[in-house]
């Protein structure tokens, strides 16, 4: 009867969907989410695998595909996939993380309905409960672009996905263990590239032809610099953003970002050291795979080049330079440069401030005094449903407050068309990295001290890049303009996973008083009812 059940309301949800978009594509895919043995640094660990796969399959779409994704959960414990950057118009329902979703259980499933809705670009999916993060579960996730929309670049020969992160030979409950016990994580054990330690991947290529590299940073805790040697790195994209084709030597990839970049097989013939290394960390980890060309004529020859070690300004210089290109289509006909962020009124200003306080005796992280707590019941079923006593709109304040921190589920209410220019204030010794689901922002400005309103004078309000993952150098500011522009309930968070897991995340709460289709999807049949929520009517 179960089986019968979930064919019918699997059946529902593709009805939905196509009611809802009208002719785009579908793409299925199946996955199994197992645990299994990876030898990621030589030695064995358990891992979280997709259909046997660590990382797992890579997605591929087109603008506005349709992407029913049905997840296996055939791990121990719960378990809930995330969409690292893809926006899910109108549909916080798929984000995937718990202040939205309910778990997977042990031994269920759940289909994901998700559309790419007016998205291109480099993205990536990753587990997004607890700490299995550190255990794989992830991948690639890419947004190609329609036939008819012209790309502001020849086709490249050939795609590469890199997936590069800090990685750690301990168990994710083990990690998981450590922060609940008030502890802060240990140094990472190494630095992987899609999932293997140094030498561990080949990339083959022609000589004289160009290809286009992907570059997430999917790790726990450190920005990663990613070079190759002997080879200059065109950049083209940053996380749905076609920029300016600005060349540089290495390239600075913060936590949650995504970057591509063209790289032209102009060498001689021969193996050539691809280097990923920490960056802001006193010891330096350093991983390599081979460029190698297809009539090469020797292996890898002299040392990996050297990269920015803990150099701050070189980045943030980096960071200022990193523009959008007016003149090229994004997911639509019409140039990006099109949508003039610089000459709206902001409707109001968040100041977000990040701190490490003990609470109870224990290491936590907070945003503005507040360290958020998970309740017991996801927040957009809790407001669907109307029920009481799980969250409070107005829990976290507007700005700093200076006062000592506490611990609470932490909501903040914003109105729908509003224009926001939120700041994130770092006030600590080490770099921080921000991402906020179902939106994009305009990085308008970063800089070292503390932001005043004169820090406005400063502002890029032509030409600066969109994107959802932004980094806050230490004892600095960013500052960004956010339409606010997509109804639902959607994290804000730090993806340093540790302080994001104790605390340095909260939601926002698009709200539009007009309970419309228009404007915000229908909770879907499939729904999983979890907490307080169980035995209400999908």
């Amino acid at each position: 009867m179960g089986d019968h059940r979930n064919i019918w309301s699997f059946m529902g949800v593709v009805l939905l969907v196509t009611c809802i978009s009208g002719e785009d594509p579908y793409r299925f895919y199946s996955w199994n989410v197992t645990y299994g043995d990876i030898y990621p640094l030589g030695e064995k660990q358990q891992g979280i695998l997709i259909n046997g796969q660590f990382p797992g399959p890579q997605i591929e779409s087109v603008t506005n595909d349709n992407l029913i994704i049905n997840v296996f959960n055939s791990l121990d414990e719960p378990f809930l996939i995330s969409w690292n950057g893809v926006q899910q118009r109108r549909n916080s329902w798929q984000d995937g993380v718990y202040g939205t979703n309910c778990p997977i259980l042990p031994g269920q499933n759940f289909t994901y309905v998700l559309q790419v809705k007016d998205q291109i670009g480099s993205y990536f999916y990753f587990p997004s409960l607890g700490m299995h993060k550190a255990a794989g579960g992830f991948g690639g996730f890419k947004i190609a672009s329609r036939s008819v929309i012209p790309v502001p670049f020849p086709p490249p020969a050939g795609d590469f996905t890199i997936l590069a992160g800090d990685w750690f030979k301990r168990n994710h409950t083990d990690l998981r263990a450590i922060l609940d016990g008030g502890s802060d994580l240990p140094f990472p054990d190494g630095v992987l590239i899609n999932g293997r330690g140094s030498n561990g991947y080949t990339f083959a290529v022609d000589q004289g032809k160009t290809y286009r590299f992907r570059i997430s940073n999917v790790g726990l805790t450190t920005s990663l610099n990613f070079r190759i040697q002997g080879h200059k790195l065109l950049l083209v994209e940053v996380e749905g953003t076609h920029t300016l084709q600005n060349t540089y030597d290495s390239l600075d990839i913060h936590l949650g970002q995504s970057y591509s970049v063209l790289v032209t097989a102009d060498q001689p013939a021969q193996d050539y050291n691809i280097v990923i290394s920490t960056r802001f960390t006193t010891q330096v980890l350093t991983t390599t795979s081979i460029l190698r060309y297809s009539n090469s004529a020797g292996s890898v020859s002299g040392p990996p080049p050297g990269g920015p070690t803990t150099q701050i300004d070189w980045s943030l210089e980096q960071a200022r330079s990193l523009r959008r290109n007016l003149s090229a289509s994004g997911p639509r006909p019409n140039p990006q440069g099109s949508y003039h962020y610089g000459l709206i009124n902001t409707t109001r200003t968040i100041r977000l401030q990040n701190t490490a306080p003990i609470i109870n005796g224990k290491q936590r992280y907070a945003v503005n005094s507040v360290s958020f707590i998970p309740a017991d019941t996801p927040l957009k079923l809790a407001d669907h449903f109307n029920i009481q006593g799980v969250f409070s709109p107005g829990s976290i304040p507007d700005n700093p407050t200076g006062g000592g921190a506490y611990l609470q589920t932490s909501v903040m209410a914003a109105d729908f068309r509003g224009y926001a220019e939120v700041v994130f204030e770092n006030p600590e010794d080490t770099v921080q990295s921000w991402h906020i689901d179902g939106h994009n922002f305009f990085v308008v400005g970063m800089d070292g001290g503390e932001w005043t309103p004169a820090s406005r004078l400063t502002y890029n309000l032509r030409d600066t890049i969109s994107r959802c993952t932004v980094q806050v150098y230490p004892k600095s500011w960013t500052a960004v303009y956010m339409p606010l522009d997509n109804v639902g309930m959607w994290n804000v968070r730090s993806e340093n996973w540790a302080r994001q897991y104790l605390g340095q995340q909260f939601y926002l709460r698009v709200f539009s008083p007009a309970n419309s289709w228009r404007d915000e999807y229908p909770i879907p049949g499939n729904a999983l009812l979890c907490g307080r929520a169980v035995g209400r009517m999908t």
